[in-house]
């Protein structure tokens, strides 16, 4: 039976050989070569030790020396090896989760759920890695404040864009008001209305007044202004 080849990655030696042990006593999996320093695993990739001692798996810590260097030699292990990568922690850092996927790990785990890691390497090698449920969360939760961020960033550039007097006009075009209503509602002309609304379409590269007022409904545009007249 073909042994399914194991790289690890570990800068705390004793719980690296116990790691090895425990692996090593799985018939249809072997350790075929450790290191503890990012500096070592880098030269080993750079001189082409897949060729010599070829890994299915390898089996990267997360921190290494206080950093998290693991991330990065995370990708560059997938690269050069065309392994599948499992990121070891003690931590369940939300961050470092979401990096080390996209680095290109297929699955994480903990390193108190040892246990665990048989079943895990067998699943990376098949290419059939459960995302386990805390971590799914993890990067919902990641995926949920990039998304939160994203939203921000564009509230922020459309309040940037559209002027107080600007918002005004799109608030009462939400409202329900006519632009002759608008105009008479604020003492302008028409024509200003009608220059107002333009130049606002031409801003956002909008087609129609409603769908900006919508827009700007949408990123609580008025909200922001009725708090800011109401504390006047």
């Amino acid at each position: 039976m073909n042994k399914i080849q194991v790289w690890i990655v570990e800068d705390d030696l004793d719980w690296l050989r116990g790691l090895v042990a425990y692996i090593n006593k799985e018939l249809d999996l072997e350790v075929v070569w450790t290191s503890s320093k990012p500096e070592d695993v880098r030269l080993a990739l750079q001189n082409g030790l897949q060729q010599s001692t070829p890994a299915d798996v390898v089996l990267m810590d997360i921190m290494l020396e206080g950093r998290p260097e693991g991330v990065l030699l995370a990708e560059e292990a997938a690269l050069a090896t065309g392994a599948k990568v499992i990121m070891l922690t003690s931590m369940e850092e939300k961050e470092l989760i979401f990096r080390s996927f996209q680095a290109g790990a297929i699955d994480y785990q903990i390193k108190s759920d040892f246990e665990k890691l048989p079943e895990a390497i067998r699943s990376a090698y098949r290419s059939q890695s459960p995302i386990n449920a805390a971590v799914a969360e993890n990067m919902r939760e990641e995926f949920r404040r990039l998304k939160q961020l994203e939203r921000e960033f564009e509230v922020k550039k459309l309040g940037d864009l559209i002027t107080p007097s600007e918002l005004q006009l799109l608030d009462l075009i939400d409202q329900g008001y006519t632009q002759p209503q608008i105009a008479d509602k604020l003492v302008v002309s028409i024509r200003t209305v009608k220059n107002h609304v333009n130049h606002i379409l031409k801003k956002l590269n909008l087609s129609g007044s409603r769908e900006a007022a919508n827009k700007a409904k949408e990123m609580g545009l008025f909200h922001k202004k009725n708090d800011k007249d109401s504390t006047r």
